[in-house]
């Protein structure tokens, strides 16, 4: 399948067109749009800029408010819950973890829960936001049901992911973002999109067998067998018993789209590394035991050692430079999607070529 490349640049003027000709507020569309191309440069493709189609039909039919009115309740000197009013979840995430990054500065911890929410995108969005104000970010949400729980055949848990991220010396945050499925469902539309076989191990059809065609994919493995599953499980108690929220598979679909809000809940932790030990000697620690793994020999097969988050940096250098890239496919949904909203002019189509 024929593939372009976009520069970032171009992805944001593009995205920041559309979002703007629905009416949704510059406030909200920019850190959208930002989160989704940030998300693509890091090479997580089935988070970033392919689901501009989606959230913008999500807010055409009424599923996400287009001007949500945030509010936040204190709920203790470190603590606060944030009431998204089903606004965009990349907008909510973001706001919620930068009042946990003002609560951690003044208390040393700073934990809010998010209600009323819809998806959010890429967990390192915001656990990043965290590190580059030198804390500590740990970001959760819930899905809706997809993951098979251990022993089981029928999904219940979502893919529930958790991201870790830390500042390093001299270089990006480390960072893990990681579901709890051995893949998030995104990554199965990219590969039907793509018409590639999914990794064994992957997902399971409807009756619970392991399946590598993506068309008859309908649930996923957690990571770890049981592991996976339990931490699944803890992901959720974060993001649905904490914030109020319905959990499970009592959660709104997001796919198809339709109408219904999904009230999702996110739970963001922040904290201040300087109440442990100085910021500097912190880094300056991350960054040599970095080194001695990416040190460390290598078993056959493998060119080097990794760390979390290596091949996003890897891949956010390439795609600064040479553009993130696009399947034909994906191209056509924006193309159709300039079309549903009567944008096909020449100044905003000419940002995909």
């Amino acid at each position: 399948m024929t593939e372009v490349r976009i520069s970032d640049k171009n992805l944001r003027r593009f995205g920041h067109a559309v979002f703007d000709s629905v009416g949704i507020p510059k406030k909200i569309y920019k850190t959208v749009v930002d989160g989704l191309v940030e998300t693509s440069l890091r090479g997580v493709d089935s988070h970033g800029v392919r689901l501009i189609p989606h959230y913008i039909r999500a807010a055409i039919i009424g599923r996400v408010n287009k001007n949500p009115k945030f509010s936040f309740k204190k709920t203790g000197s470190s603590t606060g819950i944030l009431d998204a009013d089903n606004g965009h979840g990349i907008a909510a995430g973001t706001e919620a973890m930068k009042v946990a990054i003002k609560l951690a500065k003044r208390t040393g911890m700073g934990g809010v829960a998010v209600r009323n929410s819809s998806h959010f995108g890429a967990a390192a969005i915001y656990s990043l936001l965290a590190a580059k104000n030198n804390m500590i970010g740990l970001s959760f949400t819930h899905t809706d049901s997809l993951v098979l729980p251990f022993g089981g055949k029928k999904p219940f848990l979502g893919t529930n992911p958790i991201c870790f991220a830390a500042p390093c010396e001299g270089e990006e945050p480390f960072c893990l973002d990681m579901a709890t499925s051995q893949i998030p469902w995104n990554k199965v539309l990219v590969y039907r999109s793509n018409k590639k076989n999914l990794e064994v191990g992957w997902a399971a059809d409807k009756n619970g067998n392991l399946c590598e065609d993506p068309e008859a994919a309908s649930s996923l493995l957690p990571i770890g067998l049981y592991k996976g599953y339990g931490l699944g499980l803890m992901i959720e108690i974060f993001s649905s018993l904490l914030t109020g929220m319905a959990y499970g598979a009592h959660i709104n679909s997001m796919y198809p789209l339709d109408n219904k809000k999904r009230f999702l809940g996110h739970f963001f932790i922040s904290i201040d590394i300087s109440r442990f030990e100085k910021i500097e000697v912190f880094k300056k620690s991350l960054k040599k035991m970095m080194k001695e793994l990416r040190n460390l020999p290598t078993a056959p097969g493998f060119d080097k050692v990794r760390v979390p988050g290596d091949p996003e940096k890897e891949a956010y250098i390439r795609r600064s430079k040479n553009g993130i890239p696009m399947s034909e496919q994906e191209i056509k949904a924006f193309e159709k999607l300039l079309g549903d909203l009567n944008l096909n002019n020449k100044s905003i189509k000419k940002l995909l070529l």
